[in-house]
This record gives structure tokens, sequence and C-alpha cells, in this order.
């Protein structure tokens, strides 16, 4: 069986997949707004947010709003431990946090891939208490909006990309406990003939550009299903917030953060390819040098670092500015981080301080000595020796910007 935990592997055999599988019908049936096993999950426990589409204070020192989404911005984070905390952590929507009942809640795992006869699709049901049972486990990761830093397309390459422009606040690590995906799913009688799975959230359905494309979906092979996905329903010792996926949702670590569905509703287990809106028409790379269905389905995450500074902030000359920030990847630990103060001129290697598995926080020393405008750059490097580049490759949506940002502050 390949490996499909392993990148490259992954994107071969998922290209292969989808010019083997995914017909013009079957692409329109992956739009449509319904999906799969609709009749499967009857009425939902949920109902809508009273008062917009996000439910938690959103303090203009903690946020900048974009409508259904809240960026954390980094002066926030000066101060605070290896965890983001939950009052500041950012808000991805497609539409709006629903309110659900965790006593009427059920979660519906079902589909061909799951042990019975070939075709079946035979449901079976946990409720949260069953999960609450089950031996639970804790995990450190970053969940990163696969547009963070989108805005930077525009304003740093001159690019036009469509999206929430996003800086780099669209990220946040949290302590997450639950069950593993793996436990359910052995409970729920996976079958060696599963291939894919497929999450859907219990959001309300996504219209774009007056398609109804359904509730959030999206496609995850079984070998990573497996291997580190989490069923969480705490966040930083708390039961989870509405806004970030109460009561259960899935925790993909390293992974674009579509993969980790909130307000988790079903889980359809199946013995062929999976497809939807969100592995099709997004998610994946669209523009010049990539095919015309695009690239195949993102995964994981690319290097970046930010200043916890505001942005075009005011320091003083003459005196020693500690600078902080924090760096992540979806390849592993942080190796080390450099640091530049004339534009790129020349790199010093900042600090690493405490942090967690997820990113590492660093510090760096640096007095001005001269008033004027200036850019502070911080680039890093992975253990995997990946290092952030000048520019990043141009994608038409604006994914996975991972080139080094020019910060602007004033020195007075």
């Amino acid at each position: 069986m390949d490996d499909l935990t392993d990148e490259a592997t992954y994107q071969r055999v998922r290209a292969a997949q989808w010019h083997r599988h995914l017909s013009r019908r079957n692409l329109l049936r992956a739009s449509a707004g319904a999906g799969l096993g609709a009749a499967l999950l009857g009425s939902s426990p949920r109902r809508a947010a009273a008062d917009g589409p996000i439910v938690k204070p959103l303090p203009p020192e903690l946020f900048t709003v974009y409508g259904t989404n809240a960026e954390t911005r980094w002066e926030a984070m000066r101060g605070q431990g290896p965890l983001t905390p939950v009052d500041r952590f950012f808000v991805r929507n497609h539409t709006r946090t629903p309110l659900i009942d965790a006593r009427t809640w059920r979660l519906r795992v079902w589909g061909t891939g799951l042990r019975g006869s070939p075709g079946e699709e035979r449901p079976v049901e946990f409720t949260h208490d069953d999960l609450l049972r089950l031996p639970a486990e804790e995990l450190t990761a970053f969940i990163e909006c696969t547009g963070n830093g989108r805005g930077f397309y525009t304003t740093q390459q001159g690019q036009t990309v469509s999206g929430t422009p996003w800086r780099l606040g669209g990220v946040g690590v949290a302590r997450w406990r639950g069950v593993r995906l793996a436990t359910v799913l052995e409970h729920a009688g996976l079958s060696r003939r599963a291939v894919d799975l497929l999450p859907r959230g219990l959001d309300d359905e996504f219209v774009d550009k007056g398609a109804n494309l359904g509730r959030v979906r999206r496609p995850l092979p079984v070998d990573k299903a497996l291997k580190d996905v989490l069923l969480a329903y705490e966040m930083n010792g708390a039961p989870l917030p509405p806004d970030h996926g109460f009561p259960v949702r899935l925790v993909v670590p390293s992974w674009v953060g579509i993969a980790s569905i909130k307000w988790l509703g079903d889980i359809q287990v199946a013995d062929q390819p999976l497809f939807s809106p969100w592995n099709t028409q997004y998610y994946r790379l669209f523009g010049p040098g990539y095919p015309a269905e695009g690239s195949a389905p993102l995964t994981r995450q690319v290097v970046k670092s930010a200043f916890e500074l505001p942005w075009n902030a005011r320091l003083a000359a003459g005196r020693t500015q500690v600078l902080h920030g924090r760096s992540w990847s979806g390849n592993g630990r942080i190796r080390h981080v450099d640091v530049s103060a004339d534009g790129g001129a020349t790199w010093h290697r900042a600090r690493g301080r405490s942090g967690s598995r997820a990113w590492l926080q660093w510090d760096f020393r640096w007095r001005p000595e001269h008033p004027g405008a200036y850019e502070l750059l911080a680039r890093a490097t992975d253990e995997t020796g990946v290092t952030q580049p000048d520019q990043a490759p141009y994608n038409t949506l604006g994914y996975l910007f991972g080139a080094v940002v020019r910060h602007p502050v004033t020195v007075a």
C-alpha cells in the first residue's frame, strides 16, 4: 500500500486518482450542495449563532476582523507562553459558528470502508459521552489557515490573488485533548478496503457565487487518519469553545487548516477515492505552471515566521530593542531563525527560547542608532533543511505563502 502520509507519494497517487476517477459527472456531483450521506444525518443538533458569524468577543487590540473570519494581531502574542490563549486564537469560518447541544450531538461513521458486505453503508453512531469514555490523548499542534499570509502576495510581491487578505495571524497553537481518530475507526469497524475518509462539519451550507456547495467537508487519506489525527473535545484544558469546534473537531497536525474540520457531524469511510469542492476547486494550487485542474490537494503547511510587533511599530533610537517572534513549519521542528534589521542586507542568528513542538519562540537584540524607516525580516529553517525563500511561488488563490515577510517599523 502506498504511504499517503508521505507528501510526494500523496501527490502522485491523488493526481492519478483525479484523472482516473473524477469525470465531469463526478466533479459536478462533488460540488453538489447536499453531498453524500445527507439522508443519514437527519436533523442536526444545532442552531445558528444569535449575533454575527463569530460568538466570542473580538476586541480590536486582539483581532483584525474580515467578515466571518478574525485574524490574531501578532502584538497580542507578546508575553504569552507557548500556547495561544483561546481569547486570541484566530477564527476561520466559511459561514457562521453553530451552537450545538453536546447532549443531542452524534457522530455518525459510515460507508463502504467499514466491515460488512461490499457496497454496504452501515452507520455506526457515537455520543459525546461515548468519546469521553474512550482512552484520551493530548496533542500540542498548530492549526493554520491555508491562506495565512495571502495578503503579502499583493503587498509584497505585487500579484493579484483572491480570498481573505490575511497577514500572518491566521495561525494558533493549542494543547488539544481528545480521542485518536484511529481508535474511533477501530470501534466503527474499519475495513482493509478503506481508502479515504470524508469528515463533514455541522455548520451551515456554504454558498459561493450562487452555488450551494453543502457543508464543509474534505477527504483525508486513511493512512494519515491512522497516524496522528485527533478527535478533540478540549482546547488548552477546557471544553472546546463554539468558534473552535464544540463539541468535537478534527485536529490534523502539520496539515493545512481546512483538514481540521470543526463541529464534526459525520465521517464517510470509503473503499474508493472521495472528492468534494474543498479538494477539487479549492485547496489546490492554480495559475501559471499548474495544470488546468490544479495541483494535487494541499497537505503540509510551509515554513513561516512572525514578529510579535504591531505593523508599522514605532521604536526608540539609541536603545537596545529585544525583538520577539515565533516560527513554525509543517515539516517539523524549527532548527534556527536568522533576523535582518536592514532589509536583508545582513543576517544574524536569533536566540531560540521556550516553545512547543508546534513552534519556536525566539528573540533578537537590536540597537538602532539612527531614526528612520526600517524593514525587519525573520527567516526560519526547519529540521528538514527547508528555509523560507525570498519569494513565494504564485498561485491565484493565494495559498501557502511562505516567503520571508518584510515587517516595517519606524525608529524615532
